[in-house]
Formats: C-alpha cells, structure tokens, sequence
C-alpha cells in the first residue's frame, strides 16, 4: 500500500476529486493549507499599500491505495491538477506498513475496500 499526499491549487480540488472517483477511489482526506514553493507568493496593492503573502493558499488530498493502483491515482491527479504554471503543486508517495479499520479490526488490504 502507498499514501498519496497531494498539495494541488484551491480551484482544481473538483477536478482532482472526480478524476479519483472514476478510478473508484473514493476513499480520501482533504485539507485547506498553506505553503511556499519556487512561487515565493503574491504581492497585492490594498488602498494605495503594497504587501506581500509568503503563503499561498493551497488543498491537501491524502488517499491510501493499493500498490498497483498508485501509478493510476498519481496519473488522475497530475493531468486534473495541472495548469502549467507555477504553484500547481507536488505529490509525495510513502509507503504504508498497515491499516486497521475501526469499526471491524480488518487489517491490510481488506481495511481499504
């Protein structure tokens, strides 16, 4: 099993989220963050002042599939993510040891179905 962690653009979260659920993954963790990459932020004009975000918003999308579907998960989110300019985000593959479900104490891959 891998964890999938995606930091993508706000706007493309549908995009990404339907790309995964017509590979039925549809198991997934999303999270409004922050970060700075080579894009090093935005400088904006407010009432004749200039200020600059260091941080610009982005979205978390953490999924947990099986080993043969990574190569399929990571190519749905990179052709939904991407716009071609910079800040689209980056994908970090880990592998998982184990998962337990709660609810039953399945383990392995019979907890992710």
């Amino acid at each position: 099993m891998v964890k999938i962690e995606a930091i993508i653009r706000p706007q493309r979260l549908e995009a990404v989220q339907t790309a995964l659920e017509e590979l039925d993954v549809h198991g997934m963790t999303v999270t409004e963050v922050k970060g700075m990459g080579k894009q090093r932020g935005a400088t904006y004009t407010y009432r004749g002042s200039q200020y600059t975000l260091s941080l610009s918003p982005k979205v978390k999308i953490e999924v947990v599939a099986l080993d043969g579907d990574e190569k399929a998960v990571v190519e749905a989110i990179v052709k939904s993510a991407q716009t071609g300019e910079v800040g689209d985000g980056k994908i970090f593959i880990a592998h998982i040891d184990d998962v337990v479900r709660i609810r039953t104490g399945e383990r392995g891959d019979a907890a992710l179905s």
